[in-house]
């Protein structure tokens, strides 16, 4: 990457970064009126915080996911005065934020989507020795999808096409159905099908046997819907038993349709919807072997035929 490539990524992280910062702060005077608004950037060298209040604060930057975009460590500290509760209310403070934040979607002024995932309080609870105030650091990793242009092209993966379009059928046009990562501007709800791995092995001599495992994410504004879905999408994806697949490579089988068996589909309903995937999935389909036409043991008949 150029100097200049270098600076001009910078330049534009920054401007996210404010982005984000700006929409969490307007959030997070929604969630607890009880700070009228003070929810404050770090205070600069022997500067004493006054009142109840919330300071945010960016932490580090950890490596992109594949399929959840940029990823970025924030940490937000509820302020508790020990007259107005202490130590209590910044446990009840910490838990509204946590239900408030949790995988839930935001959209800055611009326009842009991103997701908060609750990662854990990073330090036991402190005496701020300025303002005599306890506080807590609780963690967020602040997730924004790539650019949506490739999450939202046509896809040329015949299963995955196959998967998306029955997810849409069976949930209805009110859902949007993804393939491969989160597109940046993504709407709830949402399901988010991606492939994890695949292998082959041998059926017989003319024979192989193509298997692939999918992770299904599914992101609603409401834990409840959430967990209905999965579990119905499990339950129908085991009895439907096998998908139609309409081929798409060479003259040959353009527009033939073949199908893949759902081999075996577990839920967890404990998983993180956004960055984990709470459906397994495993697919399977038998296909000829390159080269062979007819069943080698017919093969070997033959030949000795014709010796």
């Amino acid at each position: 990457m150029s100097m200049r490539n270098e600076i001009s990524t910078a330049m534009s992280t920054s401007k996210m970064s404010k982005l984000i910062k700006k929409t969490l702060k307007q959030k997070l005077a929604v969630l607890v009126p009880d700070w009228n608004g003070r929810v404050l950037d770090v205070p600069a060298s022997g500067e004493v915080l006054a009142g109840p209040c919330a300071v945010v604060a960016f932490a580090e930057e950890v490596p992109k996911s594949a399929w959840a975009g940029y990823r970025r460590i924030i940490k937000i500290s509820p302020y508790a005065r020990p007259e107005d509760g202490g130590a209590e209310q910044v446990e009840a403070w910490s838990a509204d934020l946590i239900e408030g934040l949790h995988q839930v979607r935001l959209v800055d002024e611009a326009g842009e989507a991103f997701t908060c995932i609750y990662l854990g309080s990073s330090d036991s609870d402190r005496v701020d020795t300025g303002s005599g105030m306890l506080t807590r650091s609780l963690r967020f990793g602040v997730y924004v999808p790539e650019d949506s242009g490739a999450a939202l092209a046509e896809t040329g993966d015949a299963w995955l096409a196959a998967l998306q379009g029955w997810t849409q059928q069976e949930l209805g046009s009110n859902w949007s159905v993804y393939g491969d990562v989160w597109p940046r501007g993504y709407e709830m709800p949402s399901v988010l099908w991606r492939l994890a791995g695949c292998s082959t092995s041998v059926a017989g001599t003319s024979a192989l046997e193509v298997r692939q495992q999918w992770i299904g994410h599914v992101l609603t504004d409401h834990s409840v819907l959430t967990r209905q879905t999965v579990t119905r999408l499990a339950r129908q994806l085991a009895v439907q038993s096998r998908l139609a697949v309409t081929e798409t490579g060479g003259e040959e089988h353009e527009g033939n349709t073949r199908y893949i068996t759902v081999d075996e589909v577990t839920a967890d309903l404990q998983t993180d919807a956004y960055l984990n995937g709470q459906i397994r999935l495993t697919l399977q389909q038998r296909i000829r072997r390159p080269g062979t036409n007819v069943p080698f043991i017919r093969e070997i008949h033959h030949s000795k035929g014709m010796e």
